[in-house]
């Protein structure tokens, strides 16, 4: 099911054949460079330039003997080129090219990932508009607290996917970084000249200094920000899937005609792709728990972080990639019932209207434990007899000694609560 979205793009990005694709440009931009400084026969650049490909079956063939791959790839290559090959990998090391080719595929996954966030939040702010006047109850720690609007809680959602744009844009500064300075990093057998044009070539930058890689703290915190995204996300779904319970039934994901909800019971509707979401957000964070631990390595290098980095980067792109799109999509087909909401609202019989005759009886001189006795007693007793707040608020002695029957009615005043809501949006600008 993934598949179906990610792989024409995400899924090329981090397929073996573009990874090498990769490697043999920046393999080739090696030997330019070297050429250039008079280091190689500009005659055997353009044999290499000319001849220099590889046949995947191939390279996985070799390395089955060498269980070595960027070996394979190297011997791979130079079948095709001939006697110019021994101009190629003049010294570097593996991770000259894996790391500055990965930097490369990083930038890229970035890119579409950057894409998926301004469609998602073009979504969330058309829909934050549409909805900016939809009355709900507001709820904290599950219970119904003061109303709001849709339109705020996909406002709040709006700017959250703003500063994960944010976020995106700089871990891809972050990571847009290559090395080629050989086993150690200190340019042994290489002018740093030739990593300064490779680098160049490559719309990277060369990295102020290195070991035999690229520092993992790079690495991880462009993890960080997938798995941050992934929580945005899982933020977002759970909330649509508290707000599809039966008992609410506030919104829904879109149920297409023929899709079942449940092999056993024909009526369920069930909001899948949120919880789809839910548990995708699990295996990113994961994912961004091993970058963090990548970071330690052995002197100048260990191989810890690069069987699993085989497995995280690409699978947390291709994971953060297919959230959003999916996201997206659950949010521009979003039922939403004002019906529901309204109903929802007067559950509690004006309860959610408590904090407003707190307000007004300290108006009045009260001090503001007294008020708050005076209230809560009311309160809990409407909705002990399940009856009407306002209505035992105008029976109690205590309450009317301060408020009138006018000034009562008037603290259930929904506009009043919902009265800053434009200022709201404006300080946004949406």
């Amino acid at each position: 099911m993934i598949e179906r979205y990610t792989l024409p793009q995400m899924g090329r990005i981090w397929s073996e054949e573009n990874k090498f694709k990769g490697m043999l440009r920046i393999e080739i931009l090696v030997c330019e460079a070297l050429a250039k400084l008079g280091e190689i026969p500009r005659e055997a650049l353009a044999k290499i330039k000319k001849r220099a490909g590889f046949d995947l079956d191939r390279i996985k063939q070799i390395e089955r003997q060498t269980r070595h791959d960027v070996i394979a790839f190297l011997e791979a290559v130079g079948e095709q080129v001939g006697r110019e090959s021994r101009y190629i990998h003049l010294g570097l090391t593996s991770y000259d090219i894996v790391d500055t080719s990965l930097s490369l595929r990083m930038q890229e996954a970035g890119d579409l990932i950057l894409q998926d966030l301004k469609k998602l939040s073009q979504v969330l702010k058309t829909r934050a508009k549409e909805h900016k006047e939809t009355i709900m109850i507001g709820r904290s720690h599950g219970i119904h607290a003061e109303p709001i609007t849709l339109g705020l809680k996909f406002a709040l959602w709006w700017k959250e996917t703003e500063r994960n744009r944010e976020r995106m844009l700089k871990v891809r500064e972050v990571i847009s970084y290559g090395k080629i300075s050989g086993a150690v990093g200190t340019y042994a057998h290489l002018d740093p000249r030739v990593e300064e044009y490779v680098c160049k070539k490559l719309g990277l930058t060369p990295a102020p200094v290195s070991s035999q890689i690229l520092q993992r703290d790079r690495h991880a915190q462009y993890l960080c920000a997938l798995a941050l995204m992934a929580s945005s996300l899982e933020k977002f779904a759970l909330e649509i899937r508290n707000l599809q319970r039966t008992d609410i039934l506030e919104v829904e994901e879109y149920f297409s005609r023929g899709q079942k909800g449940s092999s056993a019971m024909p009526h369920k509707r069930n909001p899948i792709v949120s919880e789809r979401i839910s548990g995708l957000a699990r295996i990113v964070r994961g994912n961004a728990q091993a970058a963090l631990e990548n970071i330690a390595l052995w002197h100048e290098r260990d191989l810890t972080h690069s069987s699993v980095e085989r497995v995280i980067i690409p699978d947390s792109c291709i994971l953060v990639d297919y959230m959003l799109k999916r996201f997206t999509e659950v949010m521009e087909n979003l039922l939403v019932y004002p019906e529901n909401m309204k109903k929802n609202l007067e559950k509690t019989k004006g309860l959610i209207f408590s904090e407003t005759i707190l307000l007004e009886l300290a108006k009045k001189g009260l001090r503001r434990a007294e008020a708050y006795r005076a209230v809560q007693r009311n309160a809990m007793k409407a909705w002990e007899r399940g009856t009407s707040f306002k209505k035992v608020l105008l029976q109690d002695k205590e309450v009317r000694k301060h408020l009138s029957k006018s000034e009562v009615e008037n603290c259930f005043d929904l506009n009043h609560n919902l009265r800053n809501v434009d200022k709201i949006f404006k300080r946004l600008g949406i």
